[in-house]
């Protein structure tokens, strides 16, 4: 089993929506991984901005993130400069994705790339 775990929502939002997404997300992460199973997640839209929040001692989150850490595979470049998180997830050593050239962005994280290699596409 192979499966991709996009994260789209937004920690600014101040919802508690936000924070149960990403962790459901992280969670999905740690089973998979657990499992011995195929697993990647990627930060996307105002998602970019999640590492910032995540890498913080005092976030409610962070312990699970860390033992997930090895399989963030990037945030997407575009996403991370119109979010305005470009430089935190350069400081938080999350990878700056751009495999998906789209006229007028620096690029975005292809997420196609994962359907057409048979992963399992999670959005939370």
């Amino acid at each position: 089993m192979k499966t991709a775990i996009v994260i789209l929502s937004d920690p600014k939002s101040g919802a508690e929506e936000a924070l149960g997404r990403v962790f459901n997300a992280l969670a999905l992460a740690a089973e998979s991984k657990q499992k011995g199973e195929d697993v990647a997640v990627v930060f996307n839209g105002p998602g970019t901005r999640w590492p910032a929040e995540l890498t913080k001692l005092t976030h409610p989150a962070h312990a699970l993130y860390q033992s997930v850490r090895d399989v963030v595979q990037g945030a997407s470049c575009a996403c991370a400069e119109v979010f305005g998180a470009t430089e935190s997830v350069k400081s938080c050593g999350v990878a700056s994705v751009n495999d998906n050239a789209l006229p007028g962005t620096s690029g975005l994280l292809s997420l196609r790339r994962y359907l057409a290699d048979g992963w399992s596409v999670v959005v939370f």
